[in-house]
């Protein structure tokens, strides 16, 4: 494919512009989903202080302890459903930004194997009689980097598969625990009522 050192060179070129261009997309989604998890955090900070305020307001307003009791257990799933809804919208950027990953890492794999195929095809095609040993090594060399960098790229999958599992599995006991209380801040307001 590579007749020539000029052809090579445009080739390496375009590699590493290709390599650029990936790191680029990428470090832009990344950048992209700290916003979004920033700004997610500053709306549900927002809104909890507003509800806190206005929570606080009711209750130091409430006719007697009961009427506060029955408030409080009151507010307790509102505060669940948005600790609920604050995960699966964390959990939905996480997922968006690993898509986006995986799919320019897969694009990024096969361009790079293609060239380097067609590189290694050029090269060895007119390979002097006694390099052969060169240029195995060069091939196992490149052969090994490939293997590593898949390697690296399922190691990297699989980490954020944990995160998710782990958001997923906190989710859970958010909503158990906010069940409970619920459960508990119902059965202190009846018996305040007994």
């Amino acid at each position: 494919m590579f007749t020539n050192p000029e052809q090579f060179a445009n080739a390496t070129k375009a590699l590493f512009e290709f390599q650029l261009e990936t790191f680029n997309t990428l470090t832009a989604r990344a950048v992209q989903g700290v916003e979004q998890v920033v700004a997610l955090n500053m709306a549900t900070a927002k809104s909890n202080m507003a509800d806190s305020l206005a929570t606080g307001k009711e209750i130091s307003q409430a006719a007697d302890p009961k009427a506060a009791m029955s408030l409080a257990a009151a507010k307790v799933q509102p505060g669940v459903a948005g600790a609920t809804a604050y995960n699966q919208q964390l959990g939905a950027i996480i997922a968006d930004i690993r898509e986006e990953f995986t799919r320019a890492a897969d694009a990024h794999m096969a361009e790079a194997k293609t060239n380097l195929s067609a590189l290694i095809y050029d090269v060895t095609k007119n390979v002097r009689p006694g390099s052969e040993n060169a240029v195995q090594i060069v091939k196992a060399a490149i052969d090994n980097a490939f293997t590593g960098y898949e390697q690296v790229t399922k190691a990297t999958k699989q980490a954020v598969q944990s995160v998710e599992e782990q958001i997923a599995k906190a989710n859970a006991l958010v909503e158990q625990k906010a069940a409970e209380a619920a459960k508990a801040a119902g059965a202190a307001a009846s018996a305040s009522n007994g």
